[in-house]
């Protein structure tokens, strides 16, 4: 093993967090976490029995990075966002389908139920995931059934062993409605989607004001969730990504480089619009915070104005979206599109002193498009190739995926409703 390497593996810590193995070119070959990560980093170089696959990947290793996060849970949320934003050859070549996982939840149907699969389909349940761990988020998940009771197996109205333990909502037994029911799930589903400080926030709000009111179930209700949820966070799951150390993301340190910011940028919003002949326009909104998807935060427009012009589409969601006050304004905004769209949407953005890149892909949304940059400087535009391979180009590639993918959904959405009438 190489000295400097070996001097860096003894500053690992005893804390949870992810890591990343690179090879002599500085290329991610591998991501994984860990729930003490001096522990695990270093069993790679043991010389204890390894299979072949690992082996193999081991001789390529020349140096390490990671990143510490609060909790075992955060490591896995933060692993599945980096796997997908570097796409490391060894994830391919190691990973046993069998450990990603998805929840599940038929929030389509009038009493759901939730489930792990590793295969999600086209039924109008909610997915959530992947992750990339089954045992680690099924575990999570149990945790949270206490505080956010629900089915596991289609509704039959029987009360079972699960209904005295207070793990279902009850239904069966009129301790709750559906509608109680549906309304805990999707703050379930926030809590999962990673809106967990924000949540917590909303709980103690409604405690409060059902309180004044004299709703004293709906005020106990708030309160023990906001209790549960609390000794929660401090036994083993969850906490929130504001808690990461976004300095150690490299991604994020070179954009606050490239744009001269005082901090990295820790709010990142990428637009993107979709169209078929000007018919169902529509704009996207996808939100990264601390360089993590935030689900939870995506928005999405139906255009009002022209349906066959992107500029002015772009022009249209900007405004409308600089309205919501009530939305973290971004440190940052990534256009899909060129100098056309940057010099359209600047003059919006300049009042609220927020940067803004174009990435200029002259339409290609593949995986493997290069990264070109458009970045306004003044009264002038500068233009940025980045290596694809770089921390900063990966992360806009997986910015733009994003905003492409939950504009063309929300598209296909509203054709097969318009289909359907």
């Amino acid at each position: 093993m190489d000295i400097v390497l070996k001097q860096k593996l003894k500053k690992l810590p005893a804390a949870p967090g992810v890591y990343f193995h690179k090879n002599a070119a500085g290329e991610i070959i591998y991501v994984g976490k860990a729930a003490v990560l001096k522990n695990r980093v270093r069993q790679y170089f043991q010389n204890n029995h390894k299979d072949t696959k690992t082996e193999a990947l081991v001789r390529e290793i020349t140096d390490t990075d990671w990143i510490v996060v609060d909790t075992e849970m955060d490591a896995l949320f933060l692993e599945s966002e980096m796997i997908k934003r570097y796409m490391p050859k060894w994830n391919i070549l190691l990973r046993d389908d069998k450990t990603v996982s998805y929840v599940r939840i038929t929030m389509n149907e009038e009493v759901p139920y939730l489930s792990f699969t590793r295969n999600p389909v086209d039924d109008k349940a909610t997915y959530i995931g992947p992750f990339y761990g089954k045992s680690a988020v099924e575990k999570a998940v149990r945790s949270l059934r206490r505080i956010f009771p629900y089915y596991i197996k289609p509704y039959s109205g029987h009360k079972t062993l699960d209904t005295d333990l207070k793990l279902t909502p009850g239904i069966e037994i009129g301790r709750c409605t559906p509608k109680d029911y549906k309304r805990n799930l999707r703050k379930l589903i926030r809590y999962l989607e990673g809106d967990r400080e924000k949540l917590l926030r909303e709980l103690e709000k409604t405690m409060h004001d059902e309180s004044a009111k004299k709703n004293y179930e709906l005020a106990a209700e708030a309160r023990d969730q906001l209790m549960g949820l609390k000794e929660l966070k401090k036994k083993i799951v969850f906490s929130d990504k504001e808690f990461l150390d976004i300095s150690s993301d490299k991604a994020l340190k070179q954009l606050q480089d490239l744009l001269k910011l005082d901090k990295p940028p820790r709010r990142i919003e990428g637009y993107d619009i979709s169209h078929q002949s000007g018919e169902n326009t529509v704009g996207s909104m996808v939100v990264f915070i601390n360089g993590a998807s935030a689900r939870s935060e995506y928005r999405k427009f139906k255009i009002r104005t022209s349906k066959n012009d992107d500029l002015k589409s772009m022009k249209e969601v900007i405004t409308r979206r600089l309205k919501h006050q009530e939305w973290d304004y971004p440190d940052l905004i990534i256009l899909d599109g060129g100098i056309t769209q940057v010099n359209a949407i600047l003059p919006l953005v300049e009042s609220h002193n927020i940067p803004i890149l174009g990435r200029d892909k002259s339409g290609n949304h593949s995986k493997s498009a290069g990264v070109r940059l458009v970045i306004p400087t003044g009264s002038t535009v500068e233009y940025l190739d980045l290596p694809t391979g770089s921390h900063i180009s990966r992360l806009i590639a997986r910015v733009d995926e994003e905003s492409h993918r939950f504009a063309i959904t929300y598209h296909s959405l509203l054709k097969r409703k318009k289909m359907l009438k």
